[in-house]
């Protein structure tokens, strides 16, 4: 019997994205602007779905996530 579990990822559109980490899109694409001063090199990076089409890696959003609240020092 494989115990295995399988890994299915889970991919965000951007309102779900921003609904997720309570950012705006302008905020989100400001984190992903090397040359904005909200840039952010932590932040993760979108992978093409199509033509026009971006998404973010569920997992990839809740490490980012997970790292800013130990940086943090994990106290709310």
């Amino acid at each position: 019997m494989n115990t295995q579990s399988i890994f299915h990822p889970r991919i965000l559109r951007l309102k779900q994205l921003a609904e997720r980490i309570g950012l705006g899109r302008s905020t989100i694409y400001d984190r992903m602007d090397v040359q904005s001063p909200r840039y952010d090199a932590t932040f993760p990076k979108p992978i093409k779905l199509g033509a026009a089409a971006i998404g973010w890696i569920d997992s990839d959003i809740t490490a980012w996530i997970e790292q800013r609240v130990s940086a943090k020092g994990g106290d709310s």
